[in-house]
């Protein structure tokens, strides 16, 4: 039998639009942005922030080295809206336990929502540093620094992570058990190892088994493109939520669409794309801007039949206004749009 598209969707944000506390706190919905660097940066929370649907927004990945320090009006990652602030939760990396507690309570004191530790990013520059999913090789350290952290603010702590380095859901179980002992109020689970980026399918029974196992909220992460898939996620593991990234780049209005009721419609492209373009400009300068949409074109290429096109131009213009002309010239000539985001974009 055929399953009717719009029981579905109505399945689905019946699911997601339930209340879910973290902590000392509540979010009105159960999908939310997850953290990626280089991409949920402020100019895109606030197009988000613009379209809504989502319960929380992650910052990008902050250095526990530089935070208590920094000035958020000159930093590269560290920087906000006030406005977003009680939606917005900041990630946090490092392996030192007292700098994360200092990177902690300084986030605590500029009034975000939380505090998110990194253990699931694999990038070697990262891994390199003893950082993100480099901590997990060393459990006990792991522990010790959720632990720390937890001691330090009072504001919700939460944790995202990878299965480790090797394909074992039992270790996960069990490092996401000890997350929970050592204060964590949440998790977000990649179930993939780390030295696999995308290369497999992420292995979503392994999302079911942490949440079996843990009594605080887990948000799965991991392939989920659609509405369909987002139902699945959450029918199949149990999950208390999902946390987007790639299809939330791609598709910016995906938590209105999924949660809301949002309908877009061919103009969307093209609207939301300039949208953050000139936001882009209004929060970094020039340079800057560029490189960070020459990213965002990456994943929202997929969107397009001859996506190709569009990142080739868009790596090739050196100014903003040269970007605006690309996508002026683009969407005037009426792009084919692919069926389903091109999974060659999205790696």
């Amino acid at each position: 039998m055929t399953r009717d598209p719009y029981s579905a969707i109505a399945e689905l944000r019946t699911l997601l639009n339930r209340p879910l506390r973290i902590g000392s706190r509540t979010i009105p919905k159960r999908l939310v942005l997850a953290p990626m660097s280089f991409l949920g940066h402020v100019a895109f929370r606030e197009l988000l922030a613009g379209l809504g649907g989502f319960g929380l927004l992650f910052s990008e990945m902050c250095s526990s080295k530089t935070i208590p320090t920094e000035n958020p009006l000159v930093s590269r990652h560290f920087r906000w809206r006030a406005e977003e602030l009680p939606f917005l939760v900041c990630q946090v990396m490092g392996a030192d336990p007292e700098r994360m507690a200092a990177a902690a309570v300084r986030v605590e004191a500029e009034g975000f929502f939380g505090v998110d530790i990194n253990f699931g990013c694999a990038s070697t520059a990262i891994c390199r540093q003893g950082c993100g999913a480099e901590v997990l090789k060393t459990p006990e350290a792991a522990w010790g620094i959720v632990e720390r952290v937890r001691r330090a603010v009072r504001i919700p702590v939460t944790v995202k992570f990878r299965t480790g380095w090797k394909d074992d859901p039992e270790a996960a179980v069990y490092m996401a058990r000890r997350f929970e002992e050592a204060g964590a109020d949440a998790v977000t689970f990649h179930p993939r190892v780390a030295p696999d980026r995308r290369a497999r399918p992420a292995k979503w029974n392994h999302i079911g088994l942490v949440k079996q196992a843990l009594k605080i909220p887990v948000f799965g992460n991991g392939d989920v493109f659609d509405a369909d898939a987002c139902l699945r996620m959450l029918k199949q593991t149990g999950c208390d939520g999902v946390a987007l990234g790639r299809i939330a780049i791609a598709r910016p209005w995906v938590f209105a669409e999924w949660t809301g009721g949002f309908a877009p419609g061919p103009e969307v492209f093209a609207t939301t794309a300039h949208a953050l373009l000139r936001l882009m400009g209004r929060h970094f300068e020039e340079k800057p801007a560029v490189l960070r949409f020459r990213k965002f074109t990456l994943y929202f290429a997929a969107n397009f039949q001859f996506g190709h096109t569009l990142y080739t131009r868009v790596q090739n213009a050196g100014s903003l206004n040269e970007l605006h002309a690309v996508l002026d010239s683009f969407f005037a000539a009426s792009p084919q749009l692919a069926s389903a985001p091109n999974m060659n974009y999205l790696q």
